[in-house]
């Protein structure tokens, strides 16, 4: 039996000439494309960021190359950035064997970045332009929830907010009429209007008001309970309820540890069920699966968010794209015409288009498949009986378009055979039809069904999944590091240069 051969080990051998960190790295290496194009990035906007004077700093350019390497090698820690400039050989070579701590580089990222990192963003856009890699003119839009770095169970609620002032102004209105009652003469000219809408001044002079005219006065030990409650918290909870109603900014919750964030329900919960947890919802805009743009926004829904997400592009590329692809989530009136103010060709789905496809709406009751006669402005329902219009209702969205539905009414529902499948109130049918939407979906739907529609329907699957795909389960990005929306939108900034660093040197 022949003895094993080993190769020579020698861990403590000294060579005349010690190899270079240029020699040990890879010529394609992907850190070798994050330091050419850097290279030629314009640091202008971050140069002045510093101000002169005081002692030496680090390079921006340095230090914008380890932040950028290290969301492309999945390192999002300050620690660990600090820990590879000190072990591992790419990001030594990076810094030039620099070895700025976690404190700088966390600083750098949330501070000097601030308002700079967009326009590096743009500017390695247009080099993937440039090189003919990606177009501006024809592009995919999706959103996604990517978590916030904050407490799951410490928020703040809108609803909650609104039940508590209302129970409120019900107890002052209670407070005020027993008042009234046993103090007729000290409050007869000083009735209140009304306690809507409720605030902390009113409520503290109203309590005020109250207590004086009950002073000598003998008064049930309920009511004054109630008083003493009134006193005591009413005009604290009101305060903390106008700021809080600040932060909530009109949305519906927020999260105390960041009140930027605002709950959301998460598909890829670790209890399968769908939680609301904290969250910001990215949307990103992509050509050939690089991210073209990309916006954070605090509404859970992406029809609201269609409006901002163009407006970022434009102000990225100082262009909006020719060609929107979109799913039915941003297949709004308000994105429709949108879009057509925009000259932009659209392809975007309604919230019932798919169905449409597979199994279409034969429900004669449906108001789409009521006859209308155009000449009368009438519809006819199954027994003949027409709905004739009775005015127009306008409705605003949570952005502030206004919206118009015209009103039809029945005549005669009462004895009708077919009420029961027709419709559930106990008066007269109404029904209400959106004819801009109308005309908006049924253009949309010629757009969706045509030859280039379905080629595009086809690709946006394969051009935007993949993007949240690689960000969430290849990179393991799934909560952000940071807080604030000003700071998470780096990070998204930072995952964005990444993800296109990466696929240009796949």
């Amino acid at each position: 039996m022949s003895r094993p051969i080993f190769k020579k080990y020698s861990q403590h051998q000294t060579v005349l000439l010690p190899p270079t960190l240029e020699e040990l790295i890879d010529e394609n290496h992907p850190v070798r494309v994050v330091n050419r194009v850097m290279d030629h990035i314009d640091i202008g906007p971050l140069l002045k960021k510093y101000k002169g004077g005081g002692t030496t700093s680090f390079h921006p350019r340095m230090l914008l190359k380890v932040v950028v390497y290290a969301y492309l090698s999945n390192v999002y820690s300050s620690r660990r950035m600090e820990a590879g400039l000190k072990e591992n050989i790419h990001f030594m070579w990076l810094s030039g064997m620099q070895k700025p701590d976690h404190n700088t580089i966390n600083r750098f990222r949330s501070e000097r970045l601030k308002d700079v990192i967009k326009k590096i963003f743009a500017q390695v856009v247009e080099l993937l332009v440039s090189s003919g890699q990606v177009s501006l003119k024809e592009v995919y839009t999706d959103g996604t929830k990517i978590e916030a770095n904050a407490n799951r169970y410490t928020f703040v609620w809108g609803n909650a907010i609104k039940t508590n002032k209302s129970k409120m102004e019900i107890a002052l209105k209670e407070l005020w009429a027993y008042a009234q009652s046993v103090a007729t003469e000290e409050l007869k000219d000083q009735t209140p209007a009304t306690f809507a809408p409720i605030d902390a001044q009113q409520v503290k002079q109203t309590i005020e008001k109250i207590d004086e005219a009950l002073k000598d006065k003998p008064i049930k030990k309920k009511a004054k309970q109630k008083l003493n409650y009134a006193k005591k918290n009413f005009v604290d909870r009101l305060i903390r309820y106008e700021h809080q109603e600040k932060l909530l900014a009109g949305r519906n919750s927020y999260s105390k540890t960041d009140p930027h964030a605002t709950f959301m329900r998460m598909k890829e919960d670790h209890m399968r069920n769908g939680q609301l947890k904290p969250a910001y919802n990215v949307q990103l805009s992509t050509c050939d699966q690089y991210i073209l743009c990309y916006s954070l926004h605090q509404n859970p829904t992406d029809t609201l968010t269609l409006g901002p997400h163009l407006h970022e592009f434009s102000f990225l590329h100082n262009t909006l794209p020719h060609t929107l692809t979109a799913d039915a989530g941003y297949g709004s009136e308000e994105n429709y015409s949108l879009l057509e103010k925009n000259n932009m060709e659209a392809f975007v789905k309604y919230n019932y288009f798919d169905r449409q496809q597979h199994h279409p709406n034969d429900n004669p009751f449906h108001p789409d498949n009521l006859f209308y006669n155009a000449q009368k402005d009438c519809y006819y329902c199954p027994m003949g009986q027409p709905l004739t219009r009775i005015g127009d209702k306008k409705s605003k969205t949570g952005s502030g378009y206004e919206q118009t539905y015209a009103r039809y009414q029945a005549q005669r529902c009462e004895g009708c055979p077919l009420r029961g499948s027709c419709h559930k109130s106990k008066y007269n049918r109404i029904i209400e039809v959106n004819y801009t939407l109308k005309a908006y979906r049924q253009r949309a739907k010629e757009n969706l069904q045509s030859e280039s529609g379905i080629r595009h329907r086809k690709k946006r699957c394969a051009d935007t999944e993949p993007v949240f795909a690689n960000i969430k389960h290849n990179k393991h990005f799934k909560r952000f590091m940071l807080r604030g929306l000003e700071k998470v939108s780096i990070e998204t900034a930072l995952l964005a240069i990444a993800h296109n660093f990466q696929k240009r040197v796949a």
